[in-house]
């Protein structure tokens, strides 16, 4: 699969579900993910996942397990994680940056990088790997062999390359989801483009 090229300036329609506002939340929702201190954009995919509460007690436990239990770099996760939602083409994982990341050295310059990262100066071989890892998963899972593993096993435990698979399947599943949602209602204009777009050299959201 090769990759979508970079943006235009044409509107795309709204999401194709409806979101549920916060207030009309699940008590245990509201307990759990405390909207009243988040923005719309950072309640995310919830005000979607909503229609199925049930549901979403099991998968706030992988993703908080993911999060919490995370032995990886924020940083090299946040690299991953652009580097698949730009194949993903979901609008709001490409406009978000997250502070912890962020404050792990994660810098747009660095985002810049994506656009080629195996050609990257400032990537270090370990994030290399990663991404490539991460970009492979989400265009041609297939194509991930001995030789991927064995330049993951350079620079990581068999423990972390199983965390980073298990993160990267999160986020190429869900990214998917939500780019078929629309999810484009409180982003910047360059991520509600028609047309491909990118998370390099547009403009951020900071999120935590």
């Amino acid at each position: 699969m090769s990759a979508p090229d970079g943006g235009c300036k044409a509107e795309v329609k709204v999401s194709r579900i409806d979101q549920i506002k916060a207030e009309d939340w699940p008590q245990f929702m509201k307990d759990m993910l405390q909207p009243e201190s988040l923005t719309d954009l950072e309640q995310g995919l919830m005000r979607y996942f909503a229609h199925t509460p049930e549901l979403v007690k099991g998968l706030a436990a992988f993703s908080g397990g993911l999060k919490m239990n995370r032995t990886l770099p924020e940083r090299l996760i946040e690299l991953v994680r652009l580097r698949v939602a730009f194949f993903n083409q979901c609008r709001s994982c490409m406009a978000i940056r997250y502070t912890d990341a962020v404050n792990d050295g994660l810098t747009e310059d660095l985002v810049c990088s994506l656009e080629k990262p195996a050609e990257a100066d400032d990537l270090s071989d370990a994030e290399k790997a990663a991404i490539r890892f991460g970009e492979l998963m989400a265009t041609d899972h297939l194509r991930v062999d001995d030789a991927v593993y064995e330049e993951l096993k350079r620079h990581f435990s068999q423990a972390q390359i199983v965390e980073l698979g298990m993160t990267v399947a999160f986020f190429v599943g869900f990214g998917r989801l939500a780019a078929t949602f629309h999810m484009v209602d409180e982003l910047p204009d360059a991520f509600r483009a028609e047309q491909a777009v990118s998370p390099w050299g547009n403009e951020a959201v900071v999120v935590r």
